[in-house]
């Protein structure tokens, strides 16, 4: 919920005069204001409406404020909604101690001083979005977590899966092959033959055990840096896919990052061409990295077919996994990710601040401290 959305204002007295002055003194704020003629009338608006703050008169007839406030309190949806009693005849500390006691968050005399309610009003009004923007990034959290934990889920099915059909088989043919030779028996070359069938194997073996360590977690990353990492993955990938996919670094000597920095856009490159294979349809992709003005600036662009508005949006039942955890990690380093249609496929755009030298200096000498 951003500053765009207006809070309701309740504002509940039985004489119309009142109502309007109020009107006239809150107008300004632009928030949507909601008038209610009795307590009775208020409760019945208040059901109507998520109501961030009720402006309510404490001598009315049939229903008073402080009976009101009661039956508001009463009620698990409303406990939270701020109450502010105005009141001309009401005025000794024991009323004020009775408003507070019925959940009042402020008690004010008439007359009125408007600048003094405009400013009482807007803050309980910003509070009420602001605290509607945490419930929010709570939900989305819980969302994105359960997907997280869904996507690891899968994701260990499918490590099982290929380490049980691909690498399991290879290594019971190479046993079998192995048991199988008897030295006292039969020409050495069928022995030597048999060895070798058995080493090819464990070798088609043992680079199934790289490609997938090497995709969990790529150790050129770490040793070389970002530039040969993004490299063996886009000729892998080509490799595999069939799509023809260009990789630009600027400038061409890529200086290094932080490792958070780079562990993020490998994540986003790798996430996103994953993206492009699976679902976009395209015969071509361009990966583009560069550094400017502070930055660092991720482009993965493709041929495809695009995607719907509501990916491009972020609409959370619309996306998956892959994309929010993009977006997150993107996130958490302080950056933003954009997702666009051009016409003749689909692009992804990841910005990402790049600590001054002298924050990344004391960065540094943190850690080789916390080391040493």
């Amino acid at each position: 919920m951003n500053r765009d959305v207006k809070a309701t204002i309740l504002m509940v007295d039985d004489q119309p005069a009142k109502l309007l002055s109020y009107e006239a003194i809150l107008a300004e704020l632009g928030e949507n204001l909601v008038k209610a003629n009795s307590g009775k009338e208020g409760l019945e608006l208040l059901l109507k409406h998520d109501v961030a703050v009720v402006l309510m008169d404490v001598s009315m007839p049939e229903l008073d404020g402080f009976e009101l406030a009661d039956m508001i309190r009463q009620h698990p949806r409303f406990q939270n909604v701020a109450i502010i009693f105005i009141s001309a005849v009401h005025l000794t500390d024991l009323d004020r101690l009775r408003g507070y006691q019925r959940g009042a968050v402020d008690y004010i005399s008439v007359p009125v001083n408007p600048e003094l309610l405009r400013a009482k009003v807007s803050v309980f009004a910003e509070l009420h979005r602001k605290t509607k923007q945490l419930e929010a990034l709570n939900d989305e959290l819980r969302r994105l977590s359960s997907s997280m934990i869904a996507a690891q889920d899968d994701e260990r099915r499918r490590l099982a899966r290929d380490l049980h059909d691909g690498l399991g088989q290879d290594l019971a043919a190479a046993k079998m092959i192995l048991e199988g030779i008897d030295p006292g028996n039969g020409p050495a070359a069928a022995t030597g033959s048999s060895v070798a069938d058995a080493c090819t194997i464990i070798d088609r073996a043992l680079q199934q055990v790289r490609s997938v360590s090497y995709l969990m977690h790529p150790p050129l990353l770490d040793e070389v840096g970002l530039q040969p990492a993004l490299q063996w993955y886009v000729d892998g990938l080509a490799k595999r896919s069939g799509i023809a996919i260009s990789l630009e670094l600027r400038p061409h000597e890529f200086p290094r990052m932080s490792p958070e920095i780079e562990r993020t856009i490998f994540r986003v490159v790798q996430e996103a061409l994953t993206n492009v294979y699976r679902h976009s349809g395209a015969h071509q992709a361009w990966v583009t990295v560069g550094r400017e003005d502070g930055r660092v600036i991720s482009t993965i662009c493709d041929n495809g077919t695009g995607v719907s508005d509501r990916v491009v949006d972020f609409q959370p039942e619309s996306i998956g996994v892959g994309i929010a955890g993009m977006k997150q990690r993107v996130k958490e380093m302080g950056g933003f990710l954009t997702l666009s249609n051009t016409g003749s496929g689909s692009m992804l755009e990841a910005v990402i601040p790049i600590a001054a030298p002298a924050a990344a200096a004391r960065h540094h000498f943190v850690q080789s401290k916390s080391q040493a």
